[in-house]
């Protein structure tokens, strides 16, 4: 079950050629392009791709590298249609890449780019089943060590200030996040936006009771009781039992035991706020003072606002939410 749609699409700018309205492989534009680079990192006998964003100029130039995480959907990183680009990232990077690079790793088996001309971007990825590529490594275990090697890649570079590596991910990306931040060394600060320390079925949980629905209550209680009973089983149908299983437990300990800075940030109005106030909760209880608590009053799961009781599209958060992340992790423009 996916929990949300591609969070916050946006222009950060026009293409300077307006891209092709087929979706055929040989059509599609490549990642260079809109302005990436694209680097192959090999974990295993998986190529990995990875694609990253520098100031025009100033790809070879040392500065702190920010590695994004990616949510649940098995979406390729670019997107565009006849209007130009929209951002993998939520937030719109080109100020931050003043200070610092940006990298994203694709999905495994996922196409990097894709031509949505006249399609819904929120919905036609939701709607299509995904590789079997895909499904063999779509789980926790395999994005932390696959991410971790990427990262080790990354900071052996020239042009990557290895003493400054933040890792940052909203909703499934977050998972990844937490168990990255808390290998020793590996980065320096990371940003942990509305996940749920209390892991994914605590979310759908949420939902359902604030719903008043007993129903669907009841199923995730009994799928929580098939998944554990197996959790290897990797079918590629929806949640298979491997995924869920890693993405639905709870992440308390491996977060209460990072030691580097991390920034967590949430809508109120998020299922998962319940448990970030109680990470909160436990991280006083320890004294803990590596943690720096953001919420966002009325935003939801992709920070947008509410209107006449409605999620209200037309009020985007994303570009403060990551100001203020920036600002903390010390990669915002002086």
């Amino acid at each position: 079950m996916i929990l949300v749609l591609l969070a916050g699409l946006g222009y950060p700018g026009r293409a300077q050629t307006a891209p092709s309205t087929q979706t055929t492989p040989a059509a599609r534009r490549s990642p260079e392009s809109f302005g990436y680079r694209q680097l192959v990192v090999m974990f295993g006998r998986d190529s990995v791709q990875v694609l990253l964003l520098s100031k025009p100029g100033e790809e070879k130039l040392k500065k702190p590298l920010l590695l994004w995480e990616q949510g649940s959907i098995p979406t390729p990183l670019v997107l565009y249609d006849e209007h130009g680009l929209y951002t993998p990232f939520g937030f719109h990077p080109k100020k931050v890449l003043e200070s610092c690079h940006i990298a994203i790793i694709s999905k495994p088996g996922i196409p990097l780019t894709f031509d949505v001309t006249g399609q819904d971007p929120n919905a036609i990825f939701r709607e299509t089943s995904p590789p079997a590529y895909y499904c063999a490594r779509n789980y926790l275990d395999y994005y932390v060590r696959r991410d971790e090697a990427v990262l080790r890649y990354l900071k052996k570079q020239p042009w990557v200030d290895a003493a400054h590596v933040v890792i940052g991910g909203h909703s499934q990306g977050t998972s990844v996040v937490a168990h990255l931040a808390a290998v020793p060394g590996l980065v320096s600060r990371a940003v942990y936006l509305n996940g749920n320390p209390l892991g994914r079925l605590m979310s759908m949980l949420a939902q359902n009771r604030q719903a008043a629905d007993t129903a669907a209550v009841g199923w995730v209680f009994r799928r929580w009781q098939q998944v554990v009973a197996d959790p290897t089983i990797a079918d590629c149908k929806g949640d298979d039992p491997r995924n869920t299983y890693g993405f639905g437990s709870s992440e308390m300990p491996v977060l209460l035991r990072t030691k580097v800075p991390m920034f967590i940030g949430f809508g109120t109005r998020d299922a998962g706020v319940a448990g970030d106030d109680y990470l909160r909760l436990e991280a006083t209880r320890q004294h803990r003072t590596n943690f720096t608590f953001r919420e966002y009053p009325g935003r939801e799961h992709n920070f947008f606002g509410f209107k006449d009781g409605q999620i209200n599209y037309d009020d985007d958060y994303w570009d403060q939410v990551g100001e203020d992340f920036l600002r903390w992790a010390g990669l915002w423009p002086q």
